[in-house]
């Protein structure tokens, strides 16, 4: 495991409770690792919707959201292109406790994100839908956790 780091238990710990389709990139160069996740809702109602590129369509609706950890120091990102982005301390990584948090607040933004979703095509004076990610709230639940051995930044 030590081969692997923080991202091996980041993994084991998506893979017991997170329900949707999710992947991990590591990106080496970068020193990031960025987990995307994907919500698919089906348009039963066939609300016309309009995407990104102002293209106009009724069908089953994917949600791709991303979040980044990175290495303060070495990784370049544009931080409004993710979920959020979290830090990390390459020698210390992350604790499997607070992985399991995050992986659990995640989870439940996830399913909140889906219902979300679901009212958003029902109301129809609504323009537009994003996830958001709550600082507050994911800082305050930290604190309620007590933190292990921790998982460094994987070598390689």
């Amino acid at each position: 495991m030590a081969k692997y780091g923080f991202i091996e238990v980041l993994e084991q710990e998506m893979d017991k409770i997170f329900p949707f389709d999710y992947e991990i990139q590591w990106d080496k160069k970068n020193h990031a690792v960025q987990l995307s996740f994907l919500l698919e809702i089906a348009n039963q109602e066939q609300v016309a919707l309009l995407d990104e590129e102002d293209q106009v369509f009724a069908e089953e609706l994917l949600l791709e959201e991303a979040l980044l950890f990175v290495n303060p120091a070495k990784s370049r990102y544009e931080e409004r292109d993710y979920l959020t982005v979290i830090p990390y301390d390459p020698k210390v990584g992350f604790s499997r406790e607070f992985l399991a948090y995050f992986v659990q607040f995640l989870s439940d933004l996830a399913q909140d994100g889906l219902d979300a979703i679901f009212d958003f095509l029902q109301d129809e004076e609504a323009e537009d839908f994003e996830l958001e990610w709550n600082h507050v709230a994911f800082e305050r639940g930290l604190e309620e956790i007590e933190e292990g051995r921790t998982y460094p930044y994987p070598r390689y």
